[in-house]
């Protein structure tokens, strides 16, 4: 009865960290926004971008913008 236990609560907890989806996307080939932007020479901000740059895309999940 405790083996069951295990193997459920194992179950669970490999099912949640697959529901979260950024590790697991991460792991099959899908970048994060961050890393796309900081690759093409960018940086995240949560503020405006600098003069003379520009907004290329965003970071953190929309919550920041990747300025070049």
């Amino acid at each position: 009865m405790r083996t069951s236990y295990l193997l459920l609560f194992t179950l669970c907890l490999l099912l949640s960290e697959m529901a979260s989806g950024d590790n697991f996307l991460t792991g099959l080939g899908h970048r994060s926004d961050h890393y796309n932007c900081v690759r093409s020479g960018g940086q995240c901000l949560y503020s405006a971008c600098p003069i003379y740059t520009k907004i290329e895309g965003t970071c953190y999940h929309g919550k920041a913008k990747c300025c070049k």
